[in-house]
C-alpha cells in the first residue's frame, strides 16, 4: 500500500507520498562530529516513497546489514506544485511539519563513500524514514524559532533549533525546487543536529516537536 502522508487532526493528505527530498550536514556540529566539510550549498539526496513507514509504529531496523544510526529530522509536507521557486514561494507551498527519523546503516555508507558511490543503499532502504503525523499549517511559522529532541531509554541525545540550520527552511526548499520539481505530497526532509547515534535494539524513543508533537515509540529487530 502506498504510504499516504497524515495530519495530526486524523485527516489523510489527498495523495500518497511522491518522493523524500534530503539534505546533508544542514547542521555545522553534525557536520563536525562525523568528520565532513561544513558545506557551503545544500548537499541533496532523495529516499523513495518506499523508504517511508509510520513513526508511531514500532521502528523495525535492518541490524543484520550492519550499524542503524538514528539522525532526527524535521518534515515537511509539500502542498502544491514547485519548480524554480523562490523562498517565499516555496515558504507558502509548506502545509505541515512533523519529524522523522532518517535511519542510516553507517557501516555500509562508510563504504560507499570511501568508494565515490551513491549512498542510496544505506539511506534508501524499506522502512529507512519513519515518519510522523504533520502539523496543519494554514500560515508560515517563525522557523528559527522552532525546536525539535529526540530522547533514546529516557536520555536526551539530539536537541534541533531551526536557528541553527545552515539553510533556513524557505531557501533549502527553495534551492531543492531548482533541482527536482517538488508535487504534492512530497516529504523534505531538513538535516540533522549533532548527536546522532547507534540505535539502541529495543530502545524507547520519544519525539518532542514544538507546537505540540509528540511521539513515543520502540525500536524492534
Amino acid at each position: 500500500m502506498p504510504f499516504v502522508p497524515r495530519f495530526t487532526d486524523g485527516r489523510a493528505f489527498p495523495q500518497p507520498l511522491g518522493k523524500i527530498v534530503c539534505v546533508g550536514r544542514n547542521y555545522a556540529e553534525h557536520a563536525r562530529e562525523l568528520g565532513n566539510p561544513v558545506p557551503r550549498q545544500p548537499l541533496l539526496f532523495i529516499k523513495p516513497a518506499t523508504s517511508a513507514v509510520s513513526l508511531e509504529a514500532p521502528v523495525a531496523a535492518p541490524f543484520r546489514r550492519g550499524d542503524v544510526h538514528f539522525e532526527t529530522e524535521l518534515a515537511l509536507l509539500v502542498g502544491e506544485a514547485l519548480t524554480d521557486a523562490d523562498a517565499a514561494e516555496a515558504e507558502r507551498a509548506i502545509v505541515g511539519i512533523g519529524l522523522a527519523l532518517d535511519l542510516t546503516l553507517r557501516d555500509v555508507q562508510a563504504r560507499l563513500k570511501e568508494q565515490g558511490q551513491p549512498w542510496e543503499m544505506a539511506k534508501g532502504f524499506d522502512g529507512a524514514c519513519p515518519l510522523s503525523a504533520f502539523l496543519p499549517l494554514d500560515e508560515a511559522p517563525d522557523w528559527s524559532a522552532l525546536s525539535f529532541t529526540l530522547a533514546v531509554n529516557g536520555e536526551e541525545r539530539q536537541h534541533g533549533h531551526g536557528a541553527d540550520m545552515l539553510f533556513s527552511v524557505p531557501e533549502l526548499v527553495a534551492e531543492m525546487s531548482r533541482h527536482f520539481t517538488l508535487a504534492p505530497g512530497d516529504v523534505v526532509l531538513t538535516g540533522t543536529p549533532a548527536g546522532v547515534g547507534e540505535l539502541p535494539r529495543g530502545a524507547e524513543l520519544r519525539l518532542a516537536l514544538s507546537g505540540g508533537l509528540r511521539i513515543t515509540t520502540r525500536v524492534i529487530d
